[in-house]
């Protein structure tokens, strides 16, 4: 299918929470969704309701179709999914392939790169519901982006038209981002949930409509005031909070 000029046919693969938000952001630039892989029922189901009538592919033909690939599985299977496609010689010259792993850089595309992919990281700093309104909150989210100098604009571009804010995040720094995104999001959700405990045990009906307007204002106040080397997390033992990682797909 031809393209207008600057528009790219886009493949998704994994349908979990991220991969069809993001390609429904990029739809709403101009892209064509050329089709998405995926292989659980209930991610088919998620991705139809963001991208209804997108067709269903393997991911040769996904590949193969895509000028644009979005690679949103988890963290652990991307070099070796990266690799598996190489050597079946599945990618082709000049394709843009994008993870969305926090922790890992675009070498992570190594494997690829031989076949003469354009290889970007692309990292949302927001918890995803998979549902419509990510596309709404996209527009307040910084995209950690990493990639070779020469395409680095290409990775920019692509936040900016989901309607995010790009930043550049260096090769070596990607595990530091990620860590920074895993302290947020696990120690606030730890400690909202003990706050809504605590307020249930005294007998308040809805600790989360009581917890609501003083959490926003709190971390408000925090981030208003707030530097790297202001924050006064002695308190806070790391060891506590959870350390999975909740899968990019």
């Amino acid at each position: 299918m031809a393209q207008a000029a600057g528009r790219l046919g886009i493949g998704i693969i994994g349908a979990g929470k991220v991969g069809p938000i993001l390609g429904a952001a990029l739809a709403g630039a101009g892209h064509a969704i050329v089709g998405i892989a995926a292989t659980s029922e209930r991610n088919l189901e998620r991705a139809s309701a963001i991208l209804p009538d997108v067709p269903v592919l393997d991911i040769p033909t996904l590949v193969e179709r895509s000028e644009l690939v979005i690679v949103a599985i988890p963290e652990a299977e991307i070099e070796s999914f990266a690799k598996g496609l190489a050597d079946a010689g599945v990618w082709h010259p000049g394709q843009l392939v994008v993870h969305t792993a926090p922790g890992l850089g675009y070498m992570a595309l190594a494997p690829a790169l031989a076949s003469g992919v354009i290889p970007l990281a692309i990292h949302p700093a927001m918890v995803f519901t998979g549902t419509s309104l990510d596309l709404t909150r996209l527009h307040e989210t910084y995209c950690a982006v990493s990639a070779p100098a020469p395409v680095l604009p290409i990775a920019q571009a692509l936040v900016v038209e989901m309607g995010a804010e790009p930043i550049v995040i260096a090769e070596s720094e990607r595990a530091a981002w990620a860590e920074a995104v895993s302290t947020a999001t696990s120690f606030s959700a730890a400690i909202v949930g003990q706050s809504l405990e605590l307020l249930s045990g005294v007998g308040v009906e809805n600790p989360a409509r009581v917890l609501g307007p003083l959490l926003r204002s709190s971390v408000e106040s925090a981030l208003a005031g707030a530097t790297a080397t202001t924050i006064d997390l002695s308190s806070f033992d790391p060891d506590s909070r959870p350390h999975s990682q909740e899968d990019p797909s």
